[in-house]
């Protein structure tokens, strides 16, 4: 039975979209379930005292640095946002409320797509419209769908569960009980999960 990698995610992460990006290729080559966990980061944040690398300027110019590194070694297409930072509230209410939905996956893409491959101000609800569309998500549906208290209520808990299992940024991943930071950290993750 393949193991189950559960990936914690906010789309305001740049990390967090390259390692989306790999997720294919890990599970094709491990036959791993991934199953995606949505988060606040900003919640995380706050939770634990740490801080975006974008608050930090010697740490935000290196993380430029290195993220483009890797980019660059796995052939991934990544370009910064000029509108970041970006809340991503809404953003991730969006992907609670959509989590047990079939377009639950194209609204990941899309949503990362529009911020890291081909950027767009996504705090902007007109620069929304086309992502949704994407989807198969219409813009009444989705504005319902993030007003909605359950859907709000499945966010902050989901970001209360990953702050009591030790997350403390994005992206972080589990195997198990074994917590895996960062996307630099996947080959680990491989080994965890062919353990």
């Amino acid at each position: 039975m393949p193991k189950t990698l559960e990936f914690l995610f906010d789309f305001g992460s740049p990390a967090t979209y390259l390692a989306h990006k790999a997720m294919p290729g890990l599970i094709q080559r491990t036959g791993a379930h991934v199953e995606y966990v949505p988060m606040l980061l900003g919640g995380v944040f706050k939770a634990t005292g740490n801080a975006s690398p974008a608050q930090v300027p010697a740490k935000g110019a290196w993380m430029n640095r290195d993220l483009a590194r890797w980019a660059a070694r796995r052939g991934t297409v990544f370009n910064r946002n000029p509108f970041f930072p970006i809340n991503t509230l809404h953003l991730m209410r969006g992907a609670a409320g959509l989590k047990d939905d079939p377009r639950f996956m194209a609204y990941v893409d899309a949503v990362f797509d529009a911020m890291w491959l081909d950027p767009k101000n996504l705090g902007d609800p007109a620069e929304m419209v086309p992502v949704l569309a994407r989807a198969g998500v219409s813009v009444d549906a989705f504005r319902e769908l993030t007003a909605r208290d359950d859907v709000k209520d499945r966010l902050k808990t989901g970001t209360e569960a990953a702050v009591a299992r030790g997350a403390f940024g994005a992206p972080t991943f589990f195997v198990g009980d074994e917590m895996f930071f960062g996307q630099d950290r996947l080959d680990f993750i491989e080994e965890a999960l062919a353990a």
